[in-house]
């Protein structure tokens, strides 16, 4: 959370420097791309129980660990208001197992979470421009790598997202960012080829900030 709070205090800096020093902008148009390059803090809303093939409890719940990584995103605005993004990054979570007198990690696996959204910038002329969103994403799983003795299938599949945000503009082009959206996901956990198994929402929030450029 400390890279995503700093993240958010430059681009806050920075946005209140150049309305200082500048009332040149570009505002937002029908026909612009935008490009984004933002630190995207990733933190998973898991905890669900572990179970047996039978559906038994096991007292354990699978538990998924934060991450921080850059992203990028491209909006292309189909009207002054209204635009569509696409965001693409990839974060590192480990999987663990928790539970009285329990606290392992089972699972290692990096995750590519793209995620399509539609738009509404509710004041594209202005500086400060707040803006809402709802879309689709992919949850596809790879390189994973099991751990102190288990075997961990995850599920690829879709999910949806909700999003809010602002740009503020800076100087000609350049604005800072800061996005947040909760993706709402669940992923079917398969252990040790199938004597445990959970049912893991995932739900992660997905905290950004950072810079972006009109064109």
């Amino acid at each position: 959370m400390t890279i995503v709070r700093f993240a958010l205090a430059g681009a806050a800096a920075l946005a209140c420097a150049g309305a200082a020093q500048a009332q040149d902008f570009q505002p937002k148009a029908q026909g612009q791309w935008m490009l984004n390059v933002r630190a995207t803090q990733v933190s998973p809303d898991a905890g669900d129980p572990i179970v047996t093939a039978a559906g038994v409890a096991t007292g354990l719940r699978a538990e998924v660990k934060d991450d921080v990584m850059p992203t990028i995103g491209l909006t292309r605005f189909l009207t002054d208001n209204i635009a569509v993004e696409v965001i693409a990054g990839t974060t590192h979570h480990k999987v663990k197992a928790q539970g009285p007198g329990t606290d392992v990690v089972v699972h290692e696996t990096w995750v590519l979470p793209p995620v399509v959204s539609l738009q509404y910038h509710f004041a594209p002329q202005a500086r400060v421009s707040p803006y809402v969103g709802a879309g689709v994403n992919y949850m596809i799983f790879y390189s994973g790598e099991d751990k102190n003795g288990f075997r961990v299938d995850l599920d690829d599949g879709f999910g949806y997202a909700l999003q809010a945000g602002v740009d503020i503009a800076v100087q000609g082009p350049w604005s800072a960012n800061l996005d947040v959206k909760k993706v709402f996901f669940e992923t079917d956990a398969t252990i040790n080829g199938g004597a445990l198994k959970s049912k893991v929402k995932l739900d992660p929030w997905v905290v950004s900030a950072g810079f972006g450029y009109k064109f």
